[in-house]
């Protein structure tokens, strides 16, 4: 016989820590950059790129203050470990991708690399959370990285950024484009291609 439970109202919000809000915020920047390039597509007005750049940075700022604010508490928790890794995806991940999209680099192949690279940094992610507690090395903080952390996209839109700002979006975007078999690839594409190849390398590189 199914016995009766009570289910209390925003019980999961009560497991959360103080870091984990942050973890939240990012996320929610991350995906305030996607809707601010949907306004870009529709209304070609720049100043929607550079605010879904300033998102991403503002993402940036929550993840690193999420991981500080967890160490100074000394508060971690699975759920938290994978709220950052899925915050991760969507700031570091898909907004890049759809901010490359945004200035120009809407190809076949372009679209190919881009879903390389958030797919890239989909198991980059994977990886680091299966393998967090075998890198500590027995401690409490990982001792380093294998392949490039995700949020180093930074670097490509800080350079998407630029691009909007010096107008060099659509079809005036840096290097211009090239036809392969009937379909479009812009170069400027393949650092997004470098970036998810460096994310699932087995670079070891030392954490901070």
């Amino acid at each position: 016989m199914p016995t009766n439970t009570t289910h209390k109202p925003f019980s999961m919000i009560r497991e959360f820590h103080l870091a984990d809000w942050f973890t939240l915020a990012n996320a929610i920047c991350g995906t305030g950059a996607l809707f601010s390039v949907m306004s870009y597509l529709e209304l070609h007005d720049v100043r929607h790129l550079y605010f879904a750049c300033s998102l991403v940075f503002a993402a940036l700022i929550f993840d690193i203050l999420d991981g500080r604010i967890a160490r100074w508490r000394q508060k971690t928790s699975i759920l938290g470990r994978e709220l950052d890794s899925l915050a991760d995806v969507i700031s570091f991940g898909v907004a890049p991708a759809i901010i490359g999209y945004g200035c120009g680099m809407q190809g076949l192949y372009d679209r190919i690399v881009l879903v390389f690279f958030v797919a890239c940094g989909v198991s980059r992610l994977a990886r680091y959370n299966v393998t967090a507690e075998t890198l500590s090395q027995g401690s409490d903080k990982v001792k380093y990285f294998e392949g490039t952390p995700i949020p180093t996209s930074i670097l490509l839109v800080l350079l998407l950024a630029l691009a909007a700002w010096s107008g060099a979006v659509r079809q005036d975007l840096w290097l211009g484009e090239v036809t392969l078999a009937g379909f479009k690839l812009h170069p400027l594409v393949l650092l997004f291609a470098l970036s998810g190849s460096l994310m699932i390398s087995r670079f070891r590189i030392p954490k901070p």
